[in-house]
């Protein structure tokens, strides 16, 4: 990852942005030598991403006692409506 101190990135910003999307590369802001923050490409997924990343996990077989014991302590409010 490059390093870009504070002050360059203020000055160049649309410089820095640029070369973030158009060459996709990932700079660290350093302020007073330490590395800051950082700057990149954003990742962005998709459905199909996400689909696949579930399909890939185990099932946990506890999951379903986990669900039915939170099902049980719902309360369920009035919210009637009064005129």
């Amino acid at each position: 990852m490059k390093e870009i101190t504070a002050t360059e990135a203020a000055r160049g910003f649309k410089a820095l942005l640029d070369r973030v999307e158009r060459r996709h590369e990932t700079f660290a802001i350093v302020r007073g030598g330490k590395a800051v923050a950082a700057i990149g490409p954003l990742k962005v997924a998709t459905g199909a991403m996400v689909k696949s990343l579930l399909r890939d996990q185990r099932a946990d077989p506890r999951w379903g006692v986990e669900l039915a014991s939170l099902r049980k302590s719902l309360v369920i409010e009035d919210r009637t409506w009064h005129e």
